[in-house]
């Protein structure tokens, strides 16, 4: 059974990749990447006070997730949103780890709260005033999949456009020994249940077995994509920007993956 959505927006951010917009001839192969931009994307939905207290995951994905209502023309609090990250925010888990050894009373009630799973979630529908649904996602490294696939079925049965966040940021301290994570990558879309505005059709069906192993462009290979999960999107992102009709296959858990056909971008 096949499933159909309408990609009305996306949303891109790696220190190679700032912006969709800005990383479309990239992902074409007609540039080369830039030295990274910035340390950390800096969201206009959030106060400046309110991002210097945002942790990185919760920067990630609101970089990622405005840009994507930008271009689909969707207020931003006007959807359900899915928000999908394998680890988390590996930099406050390694912070809290460290602190209760050390001294466990010292820990600080911000981090703490923002360790959560959903503080992203969280933080976008305070920030938005959004009153529709939000959830966490996470599936290891077929988590980039599995919340597409999630985001997909919401739009379709609920008949809405659905936010889709995926993102994750680098491991630090000894988690980094056993979590090869590099660098930050986020990546978001809105996704329609039927053709309103301009986009590109993508259809998708969960199959059985793994998914087929492509061989991306060298510099995707590059250690801030290659062992980040949310990175598994670049082959779908790639075929969007080339703006070509194209099959692409995404890891959806351990025994599935994600077949999806993309259609071409249409006014």
């Amino acid at each position: 059974m096949s499933l159909d959505v309408v990609i009305e927006g996306i949303g891109l951010w790696s220190p190679l990749l700032p912006g969709w917009d800005a990383s479309r001839a990239i992902l074409r192969g007609e540039t080369e990447p830039a030295a990274a931009a910035a340390a950390r994307p800096a969201p206009s939905l959030l106060a400046p006070n309110e991002r210097r207290r945002a942790p990185d995951s919760v920067l990630l994905a609101f970089e990622t997730a405005q840009q994507a209502c930008a271009m689909a023309g969707r207020e931003p609090g006007s959807m359900p949103a899915v928000f999908a990250s394998a680890w988390g925010d590996l930099a406050i888990n390694d912070y809290l780890c460290a602190t209760l050894v050390q001294s466990a009373h010292d820990v600080s009630p911000t981090k703490f709260h923002n360790s959560v799973h959903n503080a992203p979630a969280g933080y976008w529908a305070i920030a938005t005033g959004c009153m529709a649904s939000t959830s966490a996602v996470s599936a290891g490294l077929a988590t980039f999949g599995a919340g597409l696939l999630e985001s997909a079925l919401l739009a379709a049965s609920e008949n809405v456009p659905v936010l889709f966040v995926a993102y994750d940021i680098a491991a630090s301290g000894p988690l980094a020994d056993i979590i090869l994570t590099r660098g930050a990558f986020g990546a978001a879309f809105v996704l329609a249940p039927q053709r309103a505005r301009a986009g590109a059709v993508l259809r998708m069906e969960l199959a059985d077995g793994p998914a087929a192993a492509l061989a991306p462009d060298p510099w995707l290979l590059h250690p801030s994509h290659r062992d980040n999960p949310a990175a598994q999107g670049l082959p779908l992102l790639t075929a969007l920007a080339r703006g070509q009709a194209q099959a692409v296959g995404l890891p959806a858990g351990p025994r599935k993956h994600l077949h999806l056909e993309i259609a071409t971008w249409q006014n």
